[in-house]
Formats: structure tokens, C-alpha cells, sequence
């Protein structure tokens, strides 16, 4: 049997609702992300899991408590998996951040690998800490069925890093809804995308509402 990841983003938040830029700042689910975290588990719970990472952030561990709570796994908090840090753009929007801080902003849309947010992380600091955390898993379990709790930027750097995708062209290439989970299994031939921000665990009502 080979290792497969399950790379869960978070559940709906305000800031995933309003489209503000939120990184480390510590949100917490809404009532419906709550309920989209719960959804994940009640369809998932029933695998043989061999271990829970997440991201340390109050809406990761909300997002991946119910399976754990479910299956008595031990919730593993890793740093490297938190979002990437917007800097001077946390708590703003698209709007306000490209009317106070155009050139920066325009950069950061060219080549977000290499161009952070004003006083924020680059694309490439993300995906180097978050790769520490999937080499640990790799290490650890050679086999079996894992879950990764993370966030949208921060999940796409993941996926990119593993599917040999540029890196700067990860707001390009991939989207990732809220509560979404895209899965990985490593074959002979290294990571293969077996499926990507599928949310059919979801009801009607929670995978049709909009956000970002």
C-alpha cells in the first residue's frame, strides 16, 4: 500500500466569505464552516487513518477536530503549514491593498513566487516550509492513508511543489474552495493527483454557498 495525502483547506471563515487577505491572523470558522468540517469527517471517518497534520491556526485545528474526535487520532500541529503571512495586507481587501500599495501589489500578481506581500511572506518561503513538513510525513509513513489540514495558498504551494508545477503560477493553475480535499497517492512513479478540491463530501446548501 502507498502513501496517500489528503490535503484538506479549511473550513468557511468570514475573511474566505468577505475575501479579505487573512493569513496569520487567528479567525474562526463560521457556524457553516463548522458544519463543512463536520461533513469531511462524517464521510471520511471510516478510513484507516495514520496520522492528522495540521496547520496551528484556530481554523485548521476547528477544521480537522471532528475527525479526531472521530477516530482518536492525535491532532499534529505544524508550523510550516500555516498560511502564508500577508504582511501589511492581512485583514484587507484586493481593493484596498491595490489602491495603498499598487506597485507591490502589481508585482505580487506578476510573480508571487518571488514577490511577497509588503512585509509579508514570498511563495517560496511558504512552499520550503511546508515541504519540511510533507518530507517529515514521508519519513514517517511510508504507507497508509494521511491528513493535512492547511490553507488555500499554502495547500496550492503544496500541490505545486509536488506536481512539478512553477511555482509563481500557483494562483494561476489551481484553485482550492473552502472544506475542498485534493488527494495525492505516491506510485512507483512518484505523486499522482488522484483527486483535486473535491467537495462531494459537502450538502447542497454548504457547497453552494460563494466565497473565495
Amino acid at each position: 500500500m502507498s502513501l496517500t495525502l489528503y490535503l484538506l483547506r479549511h473550513g468557511e471563515t468570514e475573511s474566505s466569505q468577505t475575501g479579505t487577505y487573512c493569513g496569520f491572523t487567528d479567525v474562526n470558522l463560521t457556524a457553516e464552516g463548522q458544519a463543512m468540517a463536520q461533513a469531511f469527517a462524517d464521510k471520511y471517518q471510516h478510513l484507516p487513518w495514520q496520522a492528522v497534520y495540521a496547520s496551528p491556526l484556530k481554523r485548521t485545528v476547528a477544521t480537522a477536530t471532528p475527525l479526531c474526535e472521530a477516530t482518536g487520532h492525535t491532532m499534529q500541529l505544524r508550523d510550516g503549514l500555516k498560511e502564508m503571512y500577508f504582511g501589511e495586507w492581512e485583514g484587507k481587501t484586493h481593493s484596498e491593498v491595490h489602491q495603498q500599495y499598487g506597485d507591490d501589489y502589481l508585482r505580487w500578481l506578476a510573480e508571487p513566487a518571488w514577490n511577497p506581500p509588503t512585509g509579508g511572506e514570498t511563495g517560496v518561503q511558504v512552499a520550503s516550509r511546508a515541504a519540511l513538513v510533507v518530507a517529515e510525513i514521508e519519513a514517517n509513513h511510508s504507507s497508509g492513508n494521511v491528513l493535512i489540514v492547511s490553507h488555500k495558498t499554502t495547500t496550492r504551494l503544496i500541490l505545486c511543489n509536488l506536481l512539478g508545477i512553477d511555482g509563481g503560477r500557483y494562483r494561476d493553475r489551481i484553485d482550492l474552495p473552502v472544506a475542498s480535499v485534493s488527494i495525492i497517492c505516491f506510485d512507483k512513479y512518484g505523486p499522482m493527483l488522484v483527486k483535486h478540491g473535491d467537495r462531494s463530501h459537502l450538502p447542497e446548501e454548504l457547497d453552494a454557498r460563494p466565497g473565495t
